[in-house]
């Protein structure tokens, strides 16, 4: 399969089936939350939506890899294809009812990043992204913000929630960030907050603690909607565990360097 955008197609009906999935399923009592680590949750429902997609993601593409937050943590380090799976990023929205949560498929061929859907579970919003193809929601393409001005920036973030050793250089950011800025928003999903740079409703975005399957498919949304995304010091390979900053060129430019000097 050397169609891109084949690959997206297949992760569409997986993110679709599991979207459904998580429509339908009843949400679960907080007596029945299990806690991965602190602030960290995880369901039933997200486990069984892993199975769900990793069973329809295989079946479509023989031979080809998953790699799940909840059921195959462990990065593939090799590997033609690789699907990157968060099946419920946003999982405390989720549980709360905060209606701000998706499923998340990326796809890496030959370890470069070269697919990616984003499903957004409560507005029933498909994103989707190939290499060479551009970012569409629906029949609509998307880009990146053309904003200029920082001091009119809107700019997404997440906070350390699972790592308060990073709390005291987040919260040094949050102040240059807001001073310098129009406004943050932390919404909980990355995966959305990437697909909202990409559709140019945010002009940056930053975080300083994700996972391959937080940003796998909005990476890909972010750069063919003509953004960048990298990590703290530029690197283009985000496929791995740290900060993730991301915007329109000249945004994540002003961005990379406020965040460094903070």
């Amino acid at each position: 399969m050397r169609d891109y955008n084949d690959l997206v197609k297949v992760a569409e009906r997986a993110a679709a089936r599991a979207g459904a999935f998580i429509r339908a399923a009843r949400r679960p009592r907080a007596a029945d939350w299990t806690e991965k680590g602190r602030h960290d949750f995880v369901t039933e429902v997200d486990r069984a939506c892993e199975a769900l997609i990793a069973e329809a993601l295989t079946r479509d593409v023989p031979g080809s890899r998953v790699v799940g937050e909840e059921l195959t943590p462990e990065l593939a380090a090799s590997g033609e294809v690789v699907w990157i799976v968060d099946p419920l990023d946003g999982t405390t929205n989720y549980l709360h009812a905060y209606p701000q949560y998706a499923v998340s498929i990326g796809c890496a061929v030959s370890g470069e990043l070269c697919a990616g859907v984003v499903h957004d579970v409560v507005r029933d919003l498909v994103y989707r992204a190939a290499t060479g193809s551009g970012a569409w929601l629906g029949d609509q393409r998307l880009a990146v913000s053309t904003l200029a001005e920082p001091k009119r920036a809107l700019v997404g973030t997440g906070f350390p929630f699972k790592e308060e050793g990073l709390l005291d250089a987040y919260l040094r950011q949050f102040a240059a960030v807001m001073t310098a800025s129009s406004g943050i928003r932390r919404a909980g999903a990355a995966a959305l907050d990437l697909a909202d740079v990409a559709a140019g409703r945010f002009d940056a975005f930053w975080e300083l603690s994700l996972a391959p399957w937080d940003v796998a498919a909005g990476v890909v949304l972010v750069r063919e909607a003509g953004g960048r995304v990298t990590r703290l010091d530029g690197s283009e390979d985000v496929l791995g565990h740290g900060a993730i900053v991301a915007g329109s060129p000249p945004m994540h430019r002003w961005l990379i360097d406020l965040l460094r000097n903070a």
